[in-house]
């Protein structure tokens, strides 16, 4: 398994670096082409899981979610008026259904799947984020300050999925929510927490900020990382499957690489829309 893994991230790792050296359309051709994927995979699960819905309908909102932001910065965004649209068009494709409970519970999955599969489009708005970086600092000329932030929200993110697997197979401990996932343990939280706040306090440094706002920032991402995990882990039991998918070998689906990022991703988008700019 741990080959497995390391195998996967050795062909992830550069195919991420020059998507971000290509620019922000590259990576919005790659964020939709995930969010179209992880799409058909939350899908999938709901049905399993025993929830109707309109499938291509709720893709379709989580992939407009994403083009939203992609094409427009947050005081411009049509955010709010794709997921009115969209409410409003589940409702109507649910009236179809001949029995009401079976007509309710396909309009409420079907804008959950759309607004959960979304939550990708603020890796974009953050790679679009219109931040003033620091041209002297040590990574600040390779890349603009919205792709470096997003470098923050994603090393972020593995830095926490690698501590806390490499820490909790080390010193085990007690668990918690084995109702969701059972192999989660606290030494295992902590030490992805620290993993998180150190790489995060690197990056910032080298961006020519104070490392000491990883002390927020770390445990920020970490908090989201671990609750978009767990989330994802319950959609997975409630549909009784092990992983989302079998696209990646050693990570499953595609919905399995990127659970804590459609938590942290908005996370790190308020931190800087709110504290940076």
């Amino acid at each position: 398994m741990l080959a497995q893994r390391v195998a996967t991230a050795l062909v992830a790792v550069p195919l991420l670096v020059v998507v971000l050296f290509l620019g922000r359309w590259a990576l919005a051709v790659v964020v939709l082409g995930l969010a179209l994927l992880a799409g058909v995979e939350t899908f999938r699960l709901l049905r399993q899981a025993g929830y109707p819905a309109l499938a291509g309908l709720g893709t379709t909102l989580g992939a407009l979610l994403v083009l939203d932001g992609a094409l427009f910065s947050a005081g411009e965004g049509k955010g709010l008026l794709i997921i009115v649209t969209g409410v409003i068009v589940a409702a109507i494709g649910a009236l179809l259904r001949t029995d009401p409970r079976e007509g309710m519970a396909t309009w409420l999955t079907t804008v959950f799947g759309g607004l959960y599969v979304g939550l990708l489009g603020f890796l974009l708005r953050i790679a679009g984020a219109d931040v003033a970086g620091d041209p002297g600092a040590a990574l600040g000329g390779v890349l603009d300050a919205g792709r470096w932030w997003l470098v923050v929200a994603v090393l972020g993110v593995w830095a926490y999925d690698t501590g806390a697997y490499f820490t909790g197979r080390a010193i085990g401990g007690p668990r918690f929510l084995t109702s969701i996932s059972p192999s989660k343990t606290w030494a295992g939280a902590v030490g992805g927490l620290l993993a998180a706040t150190a790489v995060v306090a690197l990056l910032l440094a080298g961006l020519g900020r104070l490392p000491g706002e990883a002390l927020l920032l770390g445990p920020l991402i970490a908090i989201a990382a671990q609750a978009g995990d767990l989330a994802e882990s319950m959609l997975k039991r409630a549909a009784g499957a092990k992983e989302s998918g079998t696209l990646f070998p050693g990570h499953g689906g595609i919905l399995d690489r990127v659970d804590s990022l459609l938590f942290a991703g908005p996370v790190v988008y308020l931190y800087v829309f709110t504290l940076v700019r």
